[in-house]
């Protein structure tokens, strides 16, 4: 029997798999705020659904209806196995390190340290940049030691200027790599323009505000956003 099996198709198949899982492997990234309440936990379920990718929230400070992992779970609609349980949960919506006073626990700081997962992830931090996490540690000297690009959302309104702008020049200041940002929020005619002139950081993604989010409109806002592409291109600069 003649045997019409193509090894040239076959290699190239699989050099296309192992191109796509490098591809994926990249999409590592730490989603950031420049203040509490910007829409982290929201953008974090726009690039967990879209890049199908494991999420960790690995500080939760403050419990009201649901922690943002579950927000996450129900928004992203992701395999559970996806959704990493946090190393701390704290029941005060404040500060890491008062809320561990608070409910007299210690931070151990390598519980922290980024989960070996073979895939994209998605680490979402408890609140803005310089946070305590213990008395003597900030949230900003950790996203240093995960080396990961950074992702900023920021809001679209007024203040956003003061609070991104300043938040890039503390992330710059210590070499951390920032991918662009994330305009969340009703469009603003000028902010965006500003915010670019000013940090040269391209803007990913301006998300608009919807009243009813779910994870159909979550896809339909990932393909009109272009957001994939868009990463692949920004990571292949950063090379």
């Amino acid at each position: 029997m003649e045997d019409h099996f193509n090894w040239e198709d076959y290699d190239n198949r699989h050099y296309i798999k192992k191109i796509m899982n490098d591809i994926n492997n990249q999409f590592q990234f730490v989603i950031c705020g420049t203040d509490t309440d910007v829409g982290k936990t929201l953008i974090s379920s726009l690039f967990v659904r879209g890049l199908n990718s494991f999420y960790w929230k690995p500080i939760q400070s403050g419990i009201e209806s649901e922690t943002d992992s579950q927000a996450v779970a129900r928004l992203a609609k992701v395999n559970k196995a996806k959704i990493i349980s946090e190393a701390y949960i704290f029941r005060e919506p404040v500060s890491p390190h008062w809320a561990s006073e608070i409910d007299q626990k210690v931070i151990n700081l390598q519980l922290l340290d980024l989960p070996n997962f073979d895939g994209s992830l998605i680490v979402e931090t408890a609140g803005g940049l310089m946070v305590p996490i213990t008395r003597n540690y900030l949230q900003i000297d950790q996203i240093k030691k995960w080396d990961i690009p950074v992702i900023l959302v920021c809001k679209s309104g007024l203040g956003t200027l003061n609070h991104t702008l300043l938040s890039i020049e503390a992330l710059k200041k210590r070499n951390i790599k920032i991918l662009g940002l994330v305009i969340n929020g009703e469009k603003h005619l000028d902010n965006p323009k500003t915010l670019t002139e000013f940090s040269s950081l391209p803007i990913i993604a301006e998300f608009p505000y919807i009243q009813k989010i779910d994870s159909n409109n979550l896809d339909i806002l990932w393909e009109e956003l272009n957001i994939k592409n868009k990463l692949i291109t920004l990571l292949n600069q950063k090379k």
